[in-house]
């Protein structure tokens, strides 16, 4: 890792072509404006929906004022060539990728950037793919033992009536439908019967070919977020109340009625199994930097905590100051400033280890 004392060009990347587009618009606003500008020099780039590169140099103002801010570049602003730029400095370059949802968080810009050479923060190409994949995500884990909520995953070419007979057979009322690539709670529906399951899987399938079914858990939703690359430090648990009848986009990002209790109450059994989990998740997913990993603790009839269920892990999680990863830190010792650090650390680190860098002696 360098010296803390020697500059970093941070490059921070947001926008994108998803649906979360709005989402990673106000997490570089807020990352943008956090990082110690004693170490970084910080160059803002952002992804237009169609997929141009600009420059976003000297916009954290128009960040502020609307979640658009690629799209309004993109007619006035200069187009960005990434990759030259991004390999200057000799491994002092970072990037910072912000960009939630398909095409950013599912290995395809970490594709581009392994190609590029240049350290950047997060899981890889194979991590950030199978874990934003939440069907192969689950099959995987399911092959290693993790406990889950049962589940269906099927390309939408499958669905039909007879397979949703199946779903409903195998499942029970309410039934959880999402789309297997996406985040934020987008495109997500709880089905109570067979008009709203109809209606979820034309929800879901709107964002991604395949579409998972999950059957409803009664209990508590639990969140612990990981740093590290070879070794792994596990931040409190944090639980999550919901507003809403679940933790949707609009509980999110837009009422903010959701209760968030963090450190969270458990039993120490509950916690251990926690980590235990996380461990073997996070492992399996071959996930590195950060994650935010997500569980569902079942409460018993006699309302004890129940089993340990992983729900998901989130290789780029939402890191506004308000989001649950950087406030699972803070309550953990580690501020907003100081985890940006933490993370281009990891990232400098990571890339010394690769073995596709063509700087080595």
């Amino acid at each position: 890792m360098p010296p803390h004392d020697q500059r970093i060009q941070l490059y921070v990347l947001f926008g994108g072509r998803s649906a979360e587009h709005d989402v990673s618009c106000v997490t570089a606003r807020h990352v943008v404006e956090a990082v110690d500008r004693s170490r970084y020099d910080v160059t803002p780039v952002g992804i237009t929906r169609d997929g141009a590169f600009v420059l976003a140099e000297g916009a954290v103002e128009l960040m502020a004022q609307a979640a658009e801010l690629p799209a309004q570049l993109s007619a006035s602003g200069p187009s960005f060539d990434l990759l030259p730029r991004a390999q200057a400095d000799d491994g002092q370059v970072v990037v910072l990728p912000l960009l939630h949802g398909p095409l950013g968080e599912d290995g395809a810009a970490q594709g581009l950037l392994e190609m590029a050479g240049v350290p950047y923060v997060g899981a890889g190409v194979l991590g950030s793919a199978l874990a934003m994949d939440k069907a192969k995500a689950k099959q995987l884990l399911g092959l290693l033992g993790v406990p889950q909520a049962k589940f269906l995953a099927m390309r939408d070419t499958q669905i039909d009536s007879r397979s949703l007979d199946r779903v409903v057979e195998h499942l029970g009322f309410p039934i959880f439908v999402k789309p297997a690539n996406m985040g934020s709670s987008i495109g997500v529906s709880k089905a109570h019967d067979r008009d709203e399951l109809s209606a979820a899987v034309t929800e879901a399938a709107s964002f991604d070919r395949w579409v998972v079914f999950e059957e409803t858990i009664v209990g508590r939703e639990i969140e612990i977020a990981s740093l590290g690359n070879d070794t792994i430090e596990y931040s409190v648990p944090g639980e999550v109340r919901p507003g809403n009848e679940f933790y949707d986009y609009e509980d999110k990002y837009v009422d903010g009625n959701a209760e968030i209790i963090i450190p969270a109450e458990l039993e120490p059994t509950t916690l251990a199994e926690i980590l235990r989990i996380s461990d073997i998740a996070i492992e399996a997913l071959r996930v590195e930097g950060m994650a935010r990993v997500d569980f569902l603790v079942e409460t018993n009839a006699d309302g004890s905590e129940g089993r340990v269920l992983l729900n998901e892990v989130n290789t780029i999680p939402g890191f506004t100051p308000i989001s649950q990863f950087p406030r699972l830190w803070a309550a953990s010792g580690v501020s907003y400033s100081d985890l940006i650090d933490r993370l281009v650390d990891l990232a400098i680190e990571r890339h010394k280890m690769s073995p596709h860098r063509t700087d080595r002696n």
